[in-house]
């Protein structure tokens, strides 16, 4: 899991003593009596679970913004020599 701010620590730190102390509600308005989905809820409202972390995830190098398909259809106007073999990065060079 991504690192959490302060923020976001207290409030996962809020929603855990809530559900410590039975107050925690779901959104249909039952109590949570789950401590995996007390988790979970403090996690959503903090922004913090791994599909919302605040910092989006590198990608390798090789991106550079073109899909593999543009850059296949560069290489195709260019005339490279032997593109259907190549890999991401190789056309990416080849394209430069």
């Amino acid at each position: 899991m991504a690192k959490q701010s302060k923020a976001q620590q207290k409030t996962v730190e809020r929603v855990m003593h809530e559900f410590k102390e039975g107050d925690l509600e779901s959104g249909s308005g039952q109590k949570v009596k789950s401590r995996k989905q007390a988790i979970a809820i403090g996690l959503s409202e903090a922004g913090a679970s791994n599909q919302q972390s605040p910092t989006p995830r590198k990608r390798g190098q090789s991106g550079g913004g073109a899909t593999k398909a543009e850059l296949y259809e560069k290489a195709k106007k260019q005339d490279v020599p032997g593109r259907s073999k190549m890999s991401k990065a190789q056309l990416q060079r080849a394209v430069g």
